[in-house]
C-alpha cells in the first residue's frame, strides 16, 4: 500500500506519470528526498511520510499512522482550512511564514504547499520548507551591519572621548584629597562615572574589524572551562548538566573568543533563572549535524558548519517582542544592561563563519551555535574547502 501511495505522490511531484526504471522502489526514492513530504486524507489521517518528514516531526511513520494532524497542532491552526480548500476545490495552495507550535512541535518560518491528487482524490499532498535557518542568517547579516556601525562609533569615541575622559578622572582624583567630605562624594561620583563611560567605550571597541587567530580547539574543554567559571561564580546556585557527543572533531576557532561567547550565553541563562523558577537548570549540549553550509563572503567557497553547541535553560523564556531584536546593539531588557553582550556574541560567531540561532518559549530557551570544524585534509589548514 505504501508503494502505491508513493507512486501517486511521485506523479504529483513530477507533474505527470513518472517513468520509473525497473527495480526502483518509489517509497525508497521519496525517502531520499530531503524535503519533508506528507500525504493526508480528508480526515487529516497520515497516509504517507518520507524520512525527511519523520525527522521534521520527530515521529516515525508507524507513530504517525496512529495519529491525525489534530494530534500535532491546535484545531484552529490555519493549515486545516488550507487543506479543506484544496480537498474541496483541487489545485495547489502555498502558505508562507507559518508556525507549527504545540507540546510536540515548535517550528517557525515554515512554508507549506498543499496539492490535490487526481490519483488519490480524497488525499492532499503537503510539502514543507523550513526557512528558519535562512531567516536567522538574514537577521545576522543585518546585525553584522549594525555591529559595523558600532565599531565605527567606537573608533570615534576612543579618539575623541577617552583622552579627555582620562583628564576628567585624574582631576576628580586630585579633588578627593583637597575638598570637604560633602564635596569628596561628588568627586568620587565623577570618577566612578568616568570609569563607567570608559568601560562602555572599551566594550564597544570589541566590535572592531580585527582578524582573529584560529586553530584547532576542543569544544568540550572550552565548555568545561565555562562551566567551572559559572559554578564558582554567578551560577553557583544552579544545576548545570552536560550532554556531549564525545566523538566530535576539533572546531576551527579562537579559544578565548569561544569562551567569551559561551560564558555570555551561560550568564544570560543563569540570569533568566530567577528565584521564581523552581529547579533552575542549564544544559550544555554538543552534537554533529550534517547539511548546514554557508557561502563565504567574497568567494565561491562554502563553509560547512556541522558542529552544534547548544546552551539551554528552563527559565520563563524571552519576551516575544524582544526575540527579533536580540542580537541588535543597545537592545536589552535588563535595567542596568548596555545591550552589547549578545550583539558581540553574534559578531564573534559571524567572524568565525558560523551561525547562531535562538528558540524560546516558556520553560525552554535554547541558543544554538553552528561552527566549522578543522578540515580533515592536512593540506588545507582551514575548513573552507571541506
Amino acid at each position: 500500500m505504501r508503494n502505491a501511495v508513493a507512486l501517486g505522490v511521485l506523479k504529483v511531484v513530477g507533474k505527470g506519470v513518472p517513468r520509473m526504471p525497473a527495480g526502483i522502489d518509489p517509497a525508497a526514492m521519496l525517502g531520499a528526498v530531503p524535503l519533508p513530504i506528507l500525504l493526508l486524507d480528508s480526515e487529516y489521517n497520515f497516509r504517507f511520510a518520507n524520512q525527511a518528514a519523520e525527522q521534521f516531526l520527530g515521529l516515525s511513520f508507524q507513530q504517525l499512522a496512529q495519529m491525525t494532524l489534530r494530534d500535532l497542532i491546535p484545531h484552529d491552526h490555519p493549515l486545516f482550512p488550507l487543506i479543506a480548500q484544496v480537498c474541496r476545490n483541487g489545485g495547489s495552495i502555498v502558505d508562507h511564514d507559518l508556525t507549527l507550535e504545540s507540546p510536540r512541535l515548535h517550528k517557525h518560518s515554515i512554508t507549506i504547499q498543499a496539492t490535490s491528487m487526481t490519483e488519490l482524490p480524497d488525499c492532499v499532498l503537503l510539502s514543507i520548507q523550513d526557512n528558519s535557518a535562512a531567516r536567522s542568517l538574514d537577521r545576522q547579516m543585518v546585525f553584522r551591519g549594525a555591529a559595523r556601525s558600532v565599531s565605527g562609533m567606537a573608533s570615534v569615541l576612543a579618539h575623541e572621548v577617552k583622552n579627555p575622559l582620562s583628564g576628567i578622572r585624574g582631576a576628580a582624583q586630585l579633588l578627593e584629597s583637597s575638598v570637604s567630605e560633602a564635596d569628596r562624594e561628588l568627586a568620587v561620583l565623577i570618577r566612578d562615572e568616568a570609569d563607567r563611560i570608559r568601560d562602555l567605550v572599551d566594550r564597544m571597541e570589541a566590535f572592531g574589524e580585527k582578524p582573529i587567530e584560529r586553530r584547532a580547539v576542543n569544544i568540550h574543554r572550552v565548555l568545561e572551562h565555562v562551566r567551572r567559571l559559572a559554578q564558582t561564580g554567578f551560577a553557583a546556585h544552579l544545576r548545570i548538566t552536560e550532554h556531549y557527543d564525545p566523538s566530535l572533531p576539533s572546531v576551527w576557532a579562537n579559544r578565548d573568543l569561544l569562551v567569551q561567547v559561551l560564558l555570555n550565553l551561560v550568564k544570560n541563562a543563569a540570569e533568566a533563572l530567577t528565584d521564581a523558577v523552581q529547579d533552575g537548570e542549564i544544559t550544555l549540549i554538543t552534537a554533529y549535524r550534517h547539511g548546514v553550509r554557508l557561502a563565504v563572503a567574497g568567494s565561491t567557497q562554502r563553509v560547512h558548519l556541522p558542529l552544534k553547541v547548544t546552551v539551554r535553560d528552563n527559565g520563563p523564556g524571552i519576551a516575544e517582542d524582544m526575540r527579533p531584536h536580540l542580537f541588535e546593539p543597545f537592545v536589552t531588557s535588563k535595567a542596568s544592561g548596555t545591550g552589547l553582550g549578545l550583539a558581540l556574541v553574534a559578531k564573534i560567531v559571524e567572524d568565525h563563519g558560523g551561525l547562531i540561532e535562538v528558540d524560546s518559549r516558556p520553560g525552554r530557551t535554547e541558543f544554538a551555535l553552528f561552527l566549522p570544524v578543522l578540515s580533515e585534509d592536512p593540506g588545507e589548514g582551514d575548513p573552507l574547502h571541506g
